[in-house]
């Protein structure tokens, strides 16, 4: 093998003259070493400390709990460890080995960082919910520990790695050399797998959940999905749907229907549904209906808003073979204003066709501090936003989305003012470990508070739109984790997901105009243990406007039981 000859790198010192001008840098390792030892080193490193999160959930699972235990582990991690070497390996070039070991590592040390700091697993729809995460949610998540963390496990590896030369051969010699590691190590995975076939199976099929904190190839696993997915979806391709559309009950008032998409609400912390705290006080002094036994088509945003505005349901949506138009285009197509507001992250394609304005990003003194704007903000200048839509449509009727930053983590303590900090202390941290149980839940009630201020306010200026029937609607897109098991915020895979992730609010008013459109409240009320899912919004919404079309589906509407259209 011929190596190459480095030379160690050059700091020039201005304002000193002649030899004293240069300072060489020495090198960590003094000689070059071989492509297959660096390959090694960075599996190993990954495997054992980027992998902490994996260790810690099966020594709480009790699998570590003797010698055969730790053997077990010994030879996950070697697995672990020869999986990244042999993808290493085939990408041992000169130009290429050390911007792929130094982006292993640093793709190791955020993905452990979130799973030892959250208890979060990595998938494809945690993946989705990254590369959707704006700047403000990042913002978020940024503190000291983070910092820490992500030097210890991965800027210091890095360093080490892009200080060390490393001798390569001439191409064909080294595409022998990476071949022959990469068919190593392949066979140290069979050949460990095979010899610790019987707790690894056991593992992997008790607990599922362990193969999501096999870092850091669940995150790669998870990215491949996502990117092929467009392969095996036409995405180019949007079918209409309910093109034949038409009100009912023209007679009376048009609707003015208020949908409000709330964010990361768990149910069981309203006390509409039977909270011990009095986190909904405006809105029980209100004539409302609340639905208790309601799921979430996911556990995060970029899964469940696109899902619950679908007519497919859960289990049509992830397998469908091409996309379709949504619930708001059936809207339109029945001749409908519809507005689209969003204080959020966007729609996620839901209102691509429709008008829409993202509030995020307004300046108000009191509703926007520091740039975030408050819930709240969703209300201000509604009327002339209401003035403004078509006027032949709004004869029709209205439909009006209102998609909230709601509760969403981990900063809870800025989703709700002052003026609504009923339950303290608070946990005014983004780093939740450091705070008390109690600080959490008081922080996340709080945000819960101020949303029952956002939808009994947003029921007040329905009251005072005295020439349409109006309605609200409050459907949340998914729960939260509350550090329940040591679990915190949401992106849970559905399937191994604890309930407080799936398990949302459902609330409804009516007034009285639009009860005479054939509805009742008190029945509603009656039904507020009746199982539900986001599967029945989409029909449910369609019912409630009377709006007939071939793709409505009657036995999915949440209010046929109480109503007589």
């Amino acid at each position: 093998m011929t190596s190459i000859k480095l030379t160690t790198p050059v700091i020039r010192m201005p304002g000193l003259a002649g030899g004293e001008r240069h300072r060489r840098v020495a090198p960590v390792v003094s000689r070059p070493v071989g492509p297959a030892l660096l390959v090694t080193l960075t599996s190993l490193w990954i495997a054992v400390l980027c992998n902490l999160p994996l260790w810690r959930e099966m020594h709480r699972l009790g699998l570590l709990g003797n010698a055969s235990g730790w053997a077990f582990a010994g030879a996950f991690a070697l697995m672990i460890a020869a999986s990244l070497a042999a993808l290493q390996s085939l990408l041992a070039w000169r130009w290429s080995l050390k911007p792929v070991s130094m982006l292993l590592l640093a793709a190791s040390a955020l993905g452990a960082y979130f799973m030892l700091n959250y208890g979060v697993v990595i998938h494809n729809t945690m993946v989705i919910n990254v590369l959707q995460t704006d700047a403000r949610e990042a913002l978020d998540l940024f503190n000291w520990r983070l910092v820490v963390v992500l030097s210890l496990l991965g800027g210091l590896p890095i360093w080490l790695v892009g200080r060390t030369p490393v001798h390569t051969a001439t191409w064909h010699r080294q595409a022998l050399h990476n071949t022959g590691m990469a068919a190593v190590a392949l066979l140290l995975v069979l050949g460990t797998a095979v010899l610790s076939f019987a707790p690894l199976s056991s593992a992997m099929r008790n607990h599922k959940h362990l193969r999501y904190l096999v870092n850091p190839l669940n995150t790669l696993y998870a990215l491949g999905h996502v990117a092929i997915k467009p392969l095996r979806t036409a995405r180019t391709l949007v079918e209409p749907i309910g093109t034949n559309a038409v009100l009912g009950n023209t007679d009376s008032k048009p609707p003015l229907l208020v949908l409000v998409l709330g964010e990361t609400a768990r149910s069981g912390n309203f006390s509409a549904n039977g909270y011990a705290r009095d986190t909904n006080p405006e809105l029980t002094r209100e004539q409302i209906a609340s639905f208790r036994n309601v799921w979430s088509c996911g556990t995060s945003t970029a899964a469940s808003l696109p899902c619950m505005f679908s007519h497919l349901g859960r289990d049509g949506f992830d397998g469908r073979s091409h996309d379709y138009e949504t619930l708001i285009d059936v809207l339109h197509h029945a001749g409908l204003a519809v507005l689209w507001l969003d204080n959020q992250g966007g729609c996620k394609g839901v209102c691509d066709r429709v008008p829409s304005v993202n509030t995020s990003q307004l300046k108000h003194a009191e509703l926007c501090p520091g740039g975030e704007c408050l819930d709240g903000i969703l209300l201000e200048g509604l009327d002339a936003r209401l003035a403004a839509m078509p006027a032949e449509r709004r004869a029709r009727g209205v439909v009006i989305i209102m998609h909230q930053m709601g509760s969403h983590g981990p900063a809870y303590y800025k989703r709700s003012p002052a003026a609504f900090k009923r339950f303290l202390p608070e946990c005014t941290s983004n780093n939740l470990q450091d705070c008390s149980r109690t600080e959490l839940v008081n922080a996340y009630d709080n945000s819960i508070a101020y949303t029952d201020h956002v939808l009994a306010s947003t029921i007040g200026w329905l009251k005072r739109q005295g020439d349409y029937a109006s309605a609200m609607v409050y459907v949340s897109d998914h729960g939260e984790s509350l550090g329940e098991n040591n679990l915190y915020l949401h992106g849970m895979p559905y399937s191994i997901a604890p309930d407080v992730q799936k398990h949302v609010p459902w609330v409804t008013w009516l007034s009285p105009a639009f009860e005479r459109r054939g509805i009742a409240t008190d029945c509603l009320r009656k039904q507020h243990d009746a199982p539900l899912s986001h599967d029945h919004y989409f029909h449910s919404v369609l019912g409630l406007l009377q709006i007939k079309a071939g793709i409505y589906r009657r036995d999915l509407d949440a209010y046929t039981r109480c109503s007589n259209y």
